[in-house]
């Protein structure tokens, strides 16, 4: 855990572990609109932003630790000039909020380079590396970066088959957005853990994380990038190759659960309509006697209406989010750690006082926070608390690309519901179970990795390594 981890409220939920943009055309200008772009995905990281951009002949790159709107102004977007570009936002995991390990990560090849964003996290970095030999890596997109670097430096192949020669060689989840001068190239890995999605802005295409990255630039949304999928656009315009001979594909439920944005689209539903109905079947599945459904901000929100509409118990803002609270102004002082929550969401006597809340949430992870929320609903004159989160238990750590690699840190890894309702001193707890979530979804359960809530990797998993284990930490 890094040294934000346990003063932001927001890091009481899984952390995810970054956004990939991509955009190639004629005649524009592509720092800019990935700018734009990294704009609508920076819910997906926080930690550190970068662009890397070529005007067909030299490839650029810049990145540094801070917001999107905190690492660009103008000077450095002008500097940035070309028609062809990938963009990062990255969330930090343990050991890693450092510049080091920012994105897009660069490799100089001759007279050409390579440029990759990267989404994931690969669960053979061992292997990797030992493969590799000595290098100067300390991220596992770093030694994803080197195998394609080595393949088209060493062994004489054009960028597009080095891809095809190293992707089938990486284990776990990988979504890049990756380019040399000429030519951009989005990849999925064949459980498509993480999305990707297709898009056109007039005679130019877009590759992003989300779908909401394209609605900021006007784009048109063509489809989504298939798990195992390889889309290599050139001066020819887009193609697929598909450099895997076994795809299964497995989405991330968290992705419907929290990463993706209310407003973004995936297998066909929009995440805010798919969040309002895990809330409607929350209600269904345990109903209760109270006065109010107060929502935890944001995150909570559509699960609390969805819950309020079945439930008929009137849903109301309880708890109020300064949004003008970032990780920077929360200071690593016990005095100030005690005071996160408080600083970032505060109860409203008024509404609450009273009253039996129900209070709804789409996870718990660690459970510091929600235990801070409780009590501020117990503060503000709340006379029952009724827990209800739209999720199952998180229970086992994931590999795949959230910051949850150490078991003993989930709340629900070793105990009941009872327990952790005792431990959050709530008088009733109620998890929205595992089919009525994937129903929420519209899709079959076979679509999705649901690891952390069931303990079934769909990969093996290194559970004897550390996740992170190349990661310098600052």
């Amino acid at each position: 855990m890094n040294e934000h981890a346990v003063l932001d409220p927001t890091l009481d939920r899984p952390g995810e572990a970054c956004g990939v943009f991509g955009i190639t055309g004629t005649g524009i200008d592509a720092a800019r609109l990935s700018y734009f772009g990294l704009f609508a995905l920076q819910h997906r990281g926080q930690e550190s932003a970068g662009i890397a951009v070529s005007d067909r002949d030299n490839l650029t790159v810049y990145k540094d630790l801070g917001l999107v709107a905190q690492v660009f102004d103008e000077s450095i977007l002008a500097g940035l000039d070309g028609e062809l570009a990938v963009g990062h936002t990255r969330y930090s995991t343990t050991g890693s909020n450092s510049w080091e390990n920012s994105q897009p990560v660069f490799r100089h090849l001759g007279e050409n380079g390579i440029a990759l964003a990267h989404n994931g996290n690969l669960t053979n970095t061992s292997d990797l590396a030992a493969r590799l030999g000595p290098l100067a890596a300390s991220t596992d997109s770093e030694l994803m970066t080197e195998a394609i670097g080595r393949a088209m430096g060493d062994d004489g192949l054009s960028f597009e088959e080095a891809l095809m020669a190293t992707l089938p060689t990486l284990e776990g989840a990988f979504t890049l957005t990756v380019m040399d001068r000429t030519t951009l190239v989005g990849v999925r890995d064949p459980h498509g853990f993480r999305p990707l999605c297709l898009g056109r802005l007039a005679e130019s295409w877009v590759i992003a994380s989300e779908t909401a990255a394209l609605d900021i630039l006007g784009a048109e949304f063509v489809r989504q990038v298939a798990p195992g999928e390889m889309v290599v656009i050139d001066a020819d315009g887009p193609h697929s190759r598909f450099p895997f001979t076994d795809v299964q594909p497995r989405l991330c439920i968290f992705e419907f659960v929290y990463f993706a944005r209310p407003d973004s689209t995936l297998l066909g539903q929009t995440i805010h309509s798919t969040r309002q109905e895990m809330g409607r079947r929350l209600a269904r599945q345990a109903p209760i006697e109270a006065d109010i459904t107060v929502p935890v901000p944001e995150s909570g929100i559509p699960a609390a209406q969805g819950y309020a509409e079945v439930s008929g118990i009137p849903y109301t803002d309880g708890i109020v989010n300064n949004r003008y609270v970032g990780r920077t102004f929360i200071q690593p002082a016990q005095a100030m750690r005690d005071r996160g929550v408080r600083m970032k969401l505060n109860a409203m006597p008024g509404i609450v006082s009273g009253k039996r809340v129900v209070l709804v949430d789409d996870s718990i992870v660690r459970g510091s926070t929600t235990s801070q929320l409780v009590a501020l609903m117990r503060d503000a004159g709340a006379t029952e608390v009724h827990l209800r989160i739209s999720s199952p238990p998180y229970r086992w750590p994931c590999f795949y690309g959230m910051d949850t690699g150490d078991r003993s840190t989930l709340l629900a890894a070793d105990r009941t519901i009872d327990e952790i309702a005792e431990e959050l001193d709530v008088d009733s707890l109620i998890y929205l179970d595992l089919d009525n979530l994937i129903q929420a979804t519209g899709t079959d359960a076979d679509a999705f990795c649901t690891a952390c809530l069931s303990g079934d990797y769909p990969t093996d998993v290194p559970i004897a390594d550390s996740k992170f284990l190349l990661e310098r930490s600052t």
